[in-house]
């Protein structure tokens, strides 16, 4: 690629990166609460595979499963997004599994399992996703509208 075929190439990619942020969001995996809670999980993952064996039913299950719950959870609410009060509910759900998710970290860092720099971390990632998805659950009109096609099809 030349110079001139990369300097057009940077000004589209950054026009294209402004434009982005009005497209329509058609997947959760698209979403910023999503992809912030997906890293966080990840993260966590990846930290408690040093915690002890003694910890594996207990504190290591639970908190992969609730910080994992808090994706799922994001999902299914996108999926019922035709139904603004269901749509609500499963974010309600989510934003519960975030709050489970700080109290184990917080035992983790209690235990020693966690640096206080990773619990810091990760607990502000927590509070950022919560704020998102009270966000979320206060403004469901922004996420449960459907093209005016669909209404006049019946198919929404």
């Amino acid at each position: 690629m030349d110079t001139k075929q990369q300097g057009n190439s940077s000004k589209l990619s950054h026009t294209e990166s402004k434009s982005a942020e009005y497209e329509i969001i058609t997947s959760y995996r698209e979403l910023r609460v999503y992809k912030l809670a997906f890293d966080s999980a990840m993260r966590i993952f990846e930290l408690s595979k040093n915690w002890p064996k003694e910890e594996k039913y207990s504190l290591t299950d639970q908190i992969r499963r609730a910080s994992r719950s808090v994706c799922s959870n994001i999902s299914e609410a996108w999926r019922k997004r035709r139904y603004p009060a269901h749509f609500v509910s499963k974010l309600s759900d989510s934003d519960t599994e975030a709050a489970e998710t700080e109290v184990w970290l917080d035992f983790a860092l209690s235990c020693e399992y966690l640096k206080e720099n990773d619990h810091k971390e990760l607990r502000e990632h927590y509070d950022h996703i919560g704020g998102m998805l009270v966000n979320m659950m206060n403004n469901p009109e922004k996420w449960c509208k459907f093209p005016e096609r669909r209404r006049e099809k019946g198919e929404g």
